[in-house]
């Protein structure tokens, strides 16, 4: 897997996924909008931390800035 999450998507990701993860397990929302919410924090969470996103690929999108050859 190549990297194609830049540093600024990451932590967007990251801080993102966070916040909809605590909003899923504190009980600030219920029902299946928790469970939308839980699943896509866990998601970009995971995305953010290890720098790939299989959405981007689909697309032909890298937010990583290209190394000098």
């Amino acid at each position: 897997m190549k990297q194609n999450v830049g540093t600024i998507d990451r932590v967007a990701r990251i801080v993102i996924g966070v916040v909809l993860g605590a909003l899923a397990l504190t009980g600030q929302v219920t029902g299946a909008l928790a469970i939308i919410l839980g699943v896509a924090g866990v998601v970009l969470l995971l995305t953010g931390l290890i720098g790939f996103c299989g959405l981007y690929t689909v697309l032909g999108i890298s937010t990583c800035p290209r190394k000098a050859q």
